[in-house]
């Protein structure tokens, strides 16, 4: 019954493909992405979850200076090989796989040439998160950058108005 009420909800809401992630969830994430950037430098995390048809589902975050104590040195996230030998190993473990990556930039949420040119998870399907301003305020869904990598370095841009149906981090995301 509580199956077939959530695939109802789904279709009226539209939320059967973008990633979801719970609310505490993600004001917990941006509040750690703020302090571990100190607000002044990016920082940035792995989502990791489940996949289900088109929809991720945002079950665990390992920050990148956990895999690198070096991520965040230049100022930008740089991870080097042996983080994503560790990423991975962490995966296995928990029977999970990487969703996504979230990271902030200053100013605004706009995807940089060296993030479309370097994804974090080349593998089409791959949500990339951008939060503005360091992740200070706390910004609206409509503020942050929301791109899914298509593969051979395409990005569909999910940003702005579209961002609620493909990012689901409100109050509706705990029950659907």
């Amino acid at each position: 019954m509580i199956f077939l009420i959530r695939t109802i909800t789904r279709a009226l809401l539209r939320r059967s493909r973008g990633i979801r992630i719970d609310p505490s969830r993600w004001t917990a994430l941006l509040a750690e992405l703020e302090r571990r950037g100190e607000r002044r430098r990016e920082a940035g995390a792995f989502l990791l979850g489940t996949c289900e048809g088109e929809l991720r589902e945002v079950q665990d975050v390992i920050f990148y200076d956990d895999l690198d104590p070096e991520a965040y040195s230049s100022g930008v996230c740089i991870l080097h090989a042996p983080a994503f030998a560790a990423l991975w190993s962490m995966c296995r473990a928990r029977g999970l796989t990487v969703v996504g990556d979230v990271h902030t930039h200053p100013g605004g949420a706009f995807q940089s040439e060296a993030d479309r040119t370097n994804p974090m998870v080349a593998r089409e399907g791959h949500i990339a998160i951008i939060v503005p301003n360091y992740a200070t305020g706390r910004p609206a869904t409509a503020r942050i950058g929301v791109y899914e990598y298509r593969g051979n370095h395409e990005w569909a841009d999910h940003s702005g108005a579209l961002a609620h149906r493909f990012l689901h981090n409100d109050f509706w995301s705990t029950f659907l």
